[in-house]
């Protein structure tokens, strides 16, 4: 997603239930990292977000919390 470095909406799906909520993403804090909880199953979301200063653009990640990254 492009990025001007300020808040945007985005509409995501719970990786639990498949509820859609919508999240506000702040990138003017850069890299962030944490969890949401989805108001449909009351399970955490992890949510993830790397800004890519180069290409000017916002990755985020959704994940369940009991994933595991090795």
């Amino acid at each position: 997603m492009k990025v001007n470095h300020s808040e945007t909406q985005q509409t995501i799906a719970c990786p639990h239930c498949g509820h859609h909520l919508h999240i506000t993403l702040d990138a003017s804090n850069g890299d962030q990292d944490f969890f949401e909880e989805c108001p449909n199953c009351c399970h955490d979301i992890h949510i993830n977000l790397h800004l890519d200063d180069l290409d000017r653009t916002l990755d985020v990640n959704i994940l369940s919390d009991d994933e595991q990254v090795y």
